[in-house]
């Protein structure tokens, strides 16, 4: 578990991962080396992941967004269907879900062609894959990988 200020930093982090010890340890008044020491912690325990920059899909072509739901013949309890999914380099997010589908599948791709190219080129030699269901995105209204973590009121104060 984190504690208020190790909740307090990674909602900074979260806010901007470009942001400066320095400038953590100056709104938390805290020193910048105990500051490193608990960012430093939070990567070993796997709380922070890591960081990374937020790039518009379009931008680079990548134009359609397309989720996948994918049904499998995997005896109970594999997950190799899904451990080739996340393969992929267009595959953003790959869920084990329940219901009626396996997996629920977030591609970025650059239109339906390429949605189609993906579909039987990827997806298609895996054998236990028995169909797919694609839904494509006609426009994002929101999109955050950000938890809505805070630190308790009273301890911040």
């Amino acid at each position: 578990m984190a504690d208020n200020i190790d909740l307090r930093i990674l909602g900074l982090l979260q806010r901007n991962a470009r942001i400066s010890n320095a400038d953590i340890a100056r709104e938390l008044e805290m020193a910048p080396s105990a500051i490193l020491e608990r960012i430093r912690k939070l990567e070993q325990r796997g709380v922070l992941l890591g960081y990374e920059s937020r790039i518009d899909a379009k931008s680079v072509g990548l134009g359609l967004t397309a989720f996948v739901f994918v049904s499998t013949a995997e005896p109970g309890g594999k997950k190799l269907a899904g451990l080739e999914f996340a393969k992929f380099p267009e595959a953003q997010e790959v869920h084990l879900v329940a219901g009626d589908d396996c997996y629920l599948v977030k591609l970025r791709v650059r239109d339906t062609e390429d949605l189609a190219r993906v579909l039987s080129e990827r997806f298609g030699p895996i054998s236990s894959v028995r169909g797919t269901r694609s839904t494509i995105v006609l426009r994002t209204l929101k999109e955050s990988a950000a938890l809505p973590i805070e630190a308790s009121p009273a301890e911040t104060e």
